[in-house]
């Protein structure tokens, strides 16, 4: 592939050469269907790029639907020459002032047919238990409820088990990151750490930057403290748009950004680390706080995990919030919070509410992680979801209408749809109840129920006859409410 794909063509980017070389070696056969593509560190060679441009332009390809990841095993061409033409969602274009929010009521309802066994679980962000780490965890537990359970039936400290703790720190080393153990505090999940974070940092009335769309769940809790959101335009592949969010911020106090670092819910965007940078660069100048939601980071589809920000903030101004819940267990409800300067207040916090988490779960999954037997765990989940979504956006090139454009995340295992402006998808929300089949309209995503024409779809399952049915019977029904 001893080509050049320096074309000279004036006003185009490198990354745009690249994946214009990229696209005609596909078109013209060179590389087809389900061929590996060249490595990152092969094509910047063979072509004289940067590894920062060959990653922009893999992006770019994986947007159109021409490749994808696949984790530990690189990018290939995809099979579905209809879902390479299927195009990403547009940068959405959200109010320009803050909002109060009312989303407690639908978002429950919502929550409730997604629990719904009898439904096609389409609907809730949760992965399926049988690709949970639920055996191995529960051997750890029962073995230390066995031979130490009087131990276990005690109150923790309010920062949580120690070496549970230490494990976290741990593998904060995998994104060259070393962290104390003493910096962190156990949650009950990544919901409780945002809570803590938004009430040390903001007080009611106050305005709170989000993604556009954002997960309904953040604006229950802003709800829930009295708190108004602003949202900001995202675009679907590189996160937040920087020119607005430094309008905002020139224009008005913002009590703190409450962004997610790595595959959002529900666009699944990841900001390059030069925009990362460029972002905290902007907060630390206006003395704004930012909450960072990590809790998808290690689902990736590619070669190396994300940078969260907390990793590339020199300010200490970065809140950094998580959780095992989209991973291996989110029964057992264990999150964590890094604070910094703020951790004090934070512990005042969760000391005034849950005092501390359950001894024997935390016990339990500190053992899990000291075994290696997560990394295993992560690395069979991330070939199966990122299986699952290419299974996923090849169905729906083939059943929704035209017109309907879908989001290519790079890890994570939801997908964000839009389809045409007249398809109001609470209507179809209603009618796919009656057909068995749950999903998520797109109006829980924002504090003003915009997104009408939008919808998300979880993953999280294995990919069997059921799911595909499902999704072809929703792409039905979405073709007649556009008839």
């Amino acid at each position: 592939m001893r080509q050049s794909v320096i074309t000279g063509v004036r006003g185009r980017h490198r990354y745009e050469e690249l994946a214009a070389f990229i696209t005609a070696l596909v078109d013209a056969g060179t590389l087809p269907p389900g061929a590996r593509v060249p490595s990152l560190r092969e094509i910047s060679l063979e072509q004289n790029v940067s590894l920062g441009t060959a990653l922009q332009a893999y992006r770019t390809l994986e947007d159109r639907g021409i490749i994808a990841a696949r984790p530990q095993s690189g990018y290939f061409v995809t099979t579905n020459r209809a879902a390479r033409n299927l195009q990403v969602p547009g940068i959405s274009k959200p109010s320009k002032r803050p909002e109060r929010i009312a989303v407690s009521r639908i978002m429950l309802e919502l929550l409730e047919h997604a629990a719904d066994p009898n439904l096609v679980p389409l609907g809730c962000a949760i992965p399926s238990p049988d690709l949970l780490a639920t055996t191995r965890l529960d051997r750890c537990l029962a073995r230390l409820a066995r031979r130490e359970g009087i131990k276990y039936n005690a109150y923790t400290t309010v920062r949580g088990n120690p070496r549970l703790r230490q494990e976290i720190a741990r593998r904060a080393l995998h994104w060259g990151q070393a962290i104390s153990p003493d910096t962190i505090a156990i949650t009950s999940g990544c919901t409780e750490a945002l809570l803590h974070a938004l009430r040390v940092v903001a007080r009611p009335n106050d305005t709170i930057v989000l993604e556009s769309p954002t997960y309904f769940g953040l604006l229950h809790v802003l709800e829930t403290l009295g708190l108004r959101a602003l949202e900001v335009p995202t675009d679907p592949s590189t996160g937040v748009e920087l020119p607005s969010l430094a309008k905002i911020l020139a224009d008005r106090t913002v009590g703190a950004c409450l962004f997610s670092s790595s595959f959002n819910n529900p666009l699944g965007c990841t900001m390059p680390d030069e925009k990362k940078i460029e972002l905290l660069r902007l907060l630390a100048k206006h003395g704004t706080p930012l909450i960072e939601d990590d809790i998808y980071g290690d689902i990736y589809f590619g070669k190396e995990r994300p940078r969260p920000f907390m990793s590339l903030d020199r300010t200490g101004n970065t809140i950094y919030c998580s959780s095992f819940s989209k991973t291996a267990a989110p029964g057992y409800r264990i999150g964590w919070i890094i604070a910094g300067r703020r951790m004090q207040e934070v512990l005042k916090q969760k000391f005034s509410t849950t005092l501390c988490g359950p001894a024997l779960t935390q016990a339990a999954f500190a053992e899990f992680l000291s075994t290696g037997g997560y990394d295993h765990h992560l690395r069979r989940m991330r070939g199966l979801f990122a299986d699952n979504i290419a299974q996923m956006v090849s169905a729906i090139a083939s059943a929704f209408p035209e017109g309907t454009k879908v989001s290519r995340p790079a890890g994570g295992f939801v997908l964000w749809l839009e389809l045409p402006k007249s398809i109001d998808t609470r209507k179809l929300f209603q009618d796919a109840l009656t057909q068995g089949i749950c999903f998520a309209p797109g109006d829980v995503f924002s504090a003003t129920n915009r997104f009408s024409n939008c919808l998300r779809l979880s993953a999280g399952y294995r990919w069997d006859q059921r799911l595909e049915r499902g999704v072809w019977k929703l792409g039905e029904m979405a073709r007649a409410a556009l008839r």
